[in-house]
């Protein structure tokens, strides 16, 4: 089975593939000579981000507006990349500091259609995503994407909640 977990930069991310790494994963060990013996499961950590639009730079009076240069662009294009790179670094060490081998792939699109379409490409298992913790209120009017994955992803999903905040 493959298990492919949504990371960015939030505290939920990072939870969910602890969790994930603590309940479902277990680091790599000689393997039994059991002949019925289940392979173990395949991790794939995913970062999905927005694409670059041409966006507008700054009005230069009314009715006018200057557009990024194209160099200015793929300046940004690169830090972006750059930015997923590090990011899915960051989650590969923490894998490997678990003795769990994890597979880092960055895909481009808005992160709720992009994370479905990964998963489905991918053939997950599962899908793991952090939660934010949103209230019912909040989550109405932002948006949630673990709500969006639940009602069109083609495999299972688990929304890894925070953990309870200690007072």
């Amino acid at each position: 089975m493959k298990v492919v977990v949504a990371v960015d930069d939030s505290d939920g991310s990072r939870h969910a593939l602890a969790w994930v790494l603590d309940h479902l994963l277990v680091a790599e060990q000689e393997p039994e000579p059991e002949p019925e013996r289940q392979p173990p499961p395949e991790l794939v950590v995913v970062h999905a981000h927005e694409p670059l639009r041409h966006i507008v730079m700054y009005p230069v009076g009314p009715g006018s507006a200057v557009y990024g240069a194209p160099s200015m662009m793929e300046a940004v294009r690169a830090a972006q990349a750059e930015s997923a790179r590090g990011l899915l670094d960051r989650a590969k060490r923490i894998c490997q500091r678990r003795g769990v081998a994890a597979e880092a792939v960055a895909v481009e699109g808005e992160p709720r259609e992009a994370l479905c379409r990964a998963a489905a490409d991918m053939g997950a298992g599962l899908l793991v995503l952090g939660s934010r913790g949103l209230g019912a209120i909040k989550r109405a009017f932002l948006g949630s994407v673990s709500d969006y994955c639940a009602h069109h992803a083609t495999c299972p999903i688990m929304v890894v909640k925070p953990p309870a905040a200690t007072s």
